[in-house]
């Protein structure tokens, strides 16, 4: 397998304890992993609409996270910066984002995966009924997910993300906002994206609510 070290970017202070190829292969089979996971929610998402008529899945959004932001994570962590550190250490390098229609879709979906014999759940964070204090508002989950090799199979990490349209389109803003400010936002204006993530809650509870009366009226005329 021929290596070109212009296929992969290193900041310049990272030293690779390791060859090229060790650590490209490691980036490799977590992309796998996100692929597997992908699969996996496209076929649920596919069975609803055919059985149910609905696709609890709005969009997927995938992400593999950079060497430097590895190498910044070990750093910070005072850990070695080398391929097997890296598998043991960090469950983060593979991540899929779910951006779901309804809040019952995103235990519907959780459910599903979950129930799934080839998935381990290694760690679940519930911030939809547990917001951070910011207002922050999804569900967290870590999993184990088999990639094959040709020569053994891996258990893989993958971070997955689940959360409404509306819970997405707050966060996604409050980070652009927060980033953009470059330094810490007054306590009035975090009190007020804060107001705005209570507001987007009560908009999901409502179309869920319209979502569920405008089924039933359908059944009553079928």
């Amino acid at each position: 397998m021929q290596i070109n070290s212009k296929d992969i970017s290193y900041p310049d202070n990272l030293e690779i304890n390791e060859n090229l190829e060790e650590f490209v292969l490691q980036q490799q089979i977590y992309r796998a992993a996100i692929k597997e996971i992908k699969t996996k929610l496209e076929i649920l998402d596919e069975e609803f609409q055919v059985k149910y008529d609905h696709n609890p899945i709005h969009h997927m959004e995938y992400r593999l996270k950079a060497p430097k932001s590895i190498a910044e994570k070990m750093k910070k962590k005072g850990l070695e910066l080398n391929a097997d550190s890296i598998r043991k250490n960090l469950t983060d390098i593979a991540g899929v984002r779910v951006i779901c229609n309804y809040l019952d879709d995103i235990n519907r979906i959780t459910n599903l995966l979950l129930r799934q014999d080839d998935i381990s759940l290694v760690r679940k964070r519930d911030y939809i009924s547990n917001p951070k204090e910011n207002g922050y508002r999804s569900l967290h989950l870590i999993v184990l997910v088999p990639v094959f090799l040709a020569e053994k199979t891996e258990s893989v990490p993958v971070e997955i993300q689940i959360r409404t349209i509306a819970m997405d389109f707050w966060a996604s803003l409050e980070h652009q906002l927060k980033y953009k400010s470059h330094s810490e936002i007054s306590e009035a204006l975090r009190e007020r994206l804060k107001s705005c993530a209570e507001s987007i809650t009560h908009l999901d509870m409502e179309m869920q609510t319209i979502y569920k009366e405008i089924k039933s009226e359908i059944c009553l005329f079928e």
